[in-house]
């Protein structure tokens, strides 16, 4: 069936992009980008996000601080503030277009181009969506790693490293990608069906067993 597989596609396609959405805007505001436990008081767990630091001691009470200001936080931080809050703004923006233009939905049912053009301008919006995430995420895990291995740093300072957050945003931004793919690839027009093979008039003549006379056939006498 032609174009048959440009449904699922565009479920499986809204559906992670659904999923991309919300784990994005989840690894935002969890304070779960860095972990620290200090050797001095292993009954302590710090974890770091983009909007506070918390400290889980070991009777289950967790303190939570905001940063003290915007600016007096680490570059990385800072832009990954405002690309993460852009994010989950596109995500958002991506998602309702995308919706608009599945062929299952009745709004602008009758106008099939337009609804073609919102499923690509969803799709390329989650892509965009997808970069805003995987581009903050990864750039703070860098940093994680440079940090963790400085030979400057004593070894008897703590070093923070990878929070769950971390492996959370990198698959947010993997689903925002691949529903964008989903999402674009399914907008693409059906193809015309191939017109149906007739045979000639001689050919169905023949067949039917009727053999044609030659225009300036020869009387026998």
């Amino acid at each position: 069936m032609a174009g048959g597989w440009r449904a699922p596609a565009q479920a499986g396609g809204m559906l992670l992009a659904l999923l991309g959405w919300v784990s994005s805007c989840v690894t935002t505001f969890v304070p779960l980008w860095k972990s620290l436990n200090l050797d001095l008081n292993e009954l302590e767990v710090w974890s770091m996000g983009l909007w506070q630091v918390c400290i889980a001691q070991e009777e289950g009470v967790v303190e939570c601080r905001p940063h003290g200001s915007f600016l007096a936080l680490p570059p990385d931080l800072r832009v990954s503030r405002l690309l993460m809050c852009l994010s989950n703004a596109l995500g958002l923006l991506g998602c309702g277009l995308a919706a608009a233009g599945m062929e299952g939905w009745t709004p602008c049912q009758d106008r099939p181009g337009l609804k073609r053009r919102l499923l690509l301008a969803g799709g390329a919006v989650l892509g965009a969506a997808a970069v805003a995430t995987l581009a903050p995420v990864s750039w703070v895990a860098y940093n994680t790693v440079l940090d963790f291995w400085d030979d400057t740093v004593p070894d008897i300072v703590p070093r923070w490293e990878f929070g769950e957050a971390t492996f959370l945003g990198w698959f947010a931004g993997a689903f925002l990608a691949t529903s964008g793919l989903l999402l674009a690839c399914s907008a693409r027009p059906a193809a015309p069906p191939a017109p149906a093979c007739r045979q000639p008039p001689s050919a169905r003549g023949l067949a039917g067993g009727h053999h044609p006379h030659p225009k300036n056939a020869d009387l026998v006498i």
